[in-house]
């Protein structure tokens, strides 16, 4: 599901024709690049998992189904990276929901807790359970599901009835169907699906293995594709990168558009601050894995990344160029190290969720109301993220941009219309 924003539009008026240190095409082109090698890195992770997910449904087992979840956490390191490129960019901003959109209502793809309800009135398809039916009736039209395939996910399912929360694709789709519902509230532990629920015969649990393997199939197949679609988009010549330099001005817009939305509203908004305020485990963007603390991680990285012009691909090389830094500090050098120090107090703070998290103290747990110590370490990273984004504001106008309008959140810009 994907939150409704408050603002959308990036205005973009002319750059300023001051002479730089660096051209405007190599920081764009830097920028391009690393774009395709994240998108690179992330089809590559996703092939594994797509690999893992295969040898799960041919031969079930408790090491199978953990080697497919240690490879979906290994996939979202680069994902993650990537979503600096939305905002900016309406290539990546049409797409991204097919991959990446959350909260998700789990009851439309699988069986679920008794506790978790049935259907509601924003969404009649909230426990529709296509694992367990081969066919039933969507929007008033029979749908034959009696084969689960990448189609009938992506063009049936995926936001089914216009409902956002009708997620049935991409990596939290998958991760729902590897690990479960996280029935731990704010207490310790992540989903449990037992192994079983991919086996044969009288070994399978909780009914329909054989289907259930199907749709984890379709999910990672159509991950794949998704990925290698927008892979090409950034590869020389693709869409992607020629829309970038059709006006440089605007390309360099495009990439600070993208670094204070995802900062300000996107995640220090929707996907923390909210959280602190409703004190909801569920309000957490990996709630099945309990791995948000890496993708909020991964997400600061990105826009560091952006911004320095740098990023370590998987397999340890680094991609590197002209950067917004080296423009910035060609114009205001002490507003440079600004951005810089701001960049690395951020993930200084993302880095403590990060550890916390790692060391026993979960995310959900963070959550919990009344927990002061929980609280105070998401905060620093929300305050983080915050201040960067200020500075962000600045390079704007030192770059003599006008009218970029960030993503905004409720939970920052108006918190009491959260609770209405």
């Amino acid at each position: 599901m994907k939150y409704t924003i408050l603002t959308t539009t990036a205005l973009v008026t002319a750059l300023s024709t001051s002479a730089f240190a660096v051209e405007k095409a190599d920081v764009l082109g830097t920028y391009a690049d690393i774009a395709a090698a994240k998108y690179g890195d992330s089809l590559t992770t996703a092939q594994t998992l797509q690999a893992a997910v295969n040898a799960l449904i041919a031969n079930p087992s408790a090491d199978a189904l953990q080697a497919a979840k240690t490879a979906w956490l290994a996939a979202r390191v680069p994902y993650q990276q990537t979503e600096v490129y939305r905002f900016g960019n309406a290539i990546v901003d049409d797409w991204e929901g097919k991959v990446n959109a959350w909260p998700l209502d789990e009851g439309l793809i699988d069986y679920v807790d008794a506790s978790y309800g049935g259907p509601s009135d924003e969404n009649e398809f909230a426990a529709l359970n296509v694992v367990a039916n081969a066919s039933f009736t969507l929007s008033g039209r029979e749908v034959d599901a009696n084969e689960i395939t990448p189609a009938l996910l992506e063009e049936t399912l995926q936001e089914a009835d216009g409902v956002e929360a009708n997620v049935a694709t991409g990596y939290h789709a998958i991760e729902f169907l590897l690990w479960g519902q996280d029935l731990n509230g704010h207490g310790a532990g992540a989903g449990n699906r037992p192994w079983t629920d991919y086996a044969a015969g009288d070994a399978c649990t909780n009914d329909n293995c054989d289907r259930r393997g199907e749709y984890l199939t379709a999910a990672t197949d159509l991950l794949v594709s998704d990925l290698e679609w927008m892979t090409a988009q950034w590869a020389a010549g693709g869409a992607a990168r020629t829309e970038l330099n059709r006006n440089e001005d605007a390309g360099i817009a495009a990439v600070l558009t993208g670094m204070g939305s995802l900062s300000y509203g996107e995640v220090a908004g929707e996907r923390m601050r909210l959280g602190v305020m409703l004190n909801d485990p569920e309000e957490e963007h990996s709630c099945f894995a309990d791995n948000t603390h890496n993708d909020h991680y991964h997400d600061g990285l990105g826009v560091q990344n952006a911004y320095l012009g740098e990023y370590v691909r998987i397999d340890g090389s680094v991609v590197s160029g002209a950067s917004l830094s080296d423009m910035v500090a060609a114009t205001d050098a002490s507003l440079d190290t600004e951005m810089r120090a701001k960049l690395s107090a951020t993930m200084k703070a993302l880095g403590r969720i990060k550890t916390t998290a790692e060391a026993g103290f979960a995310y959900d747990q963070m959550l919990e109301r009344g927990n002061e110590a929980g609280e105070a370490v998401i905060m620093g990273g929300v305050n983080g993220f915050i201040d960067q984004t200020r500075s962000i504001e600045r390079v704007v106008s030192a770059l003599g941009l006008d009218q970029i309008a960030f993503e905004g959140s409720d939970s920052l810009d108006d918190p009491e219309a959260v609770f209405q």
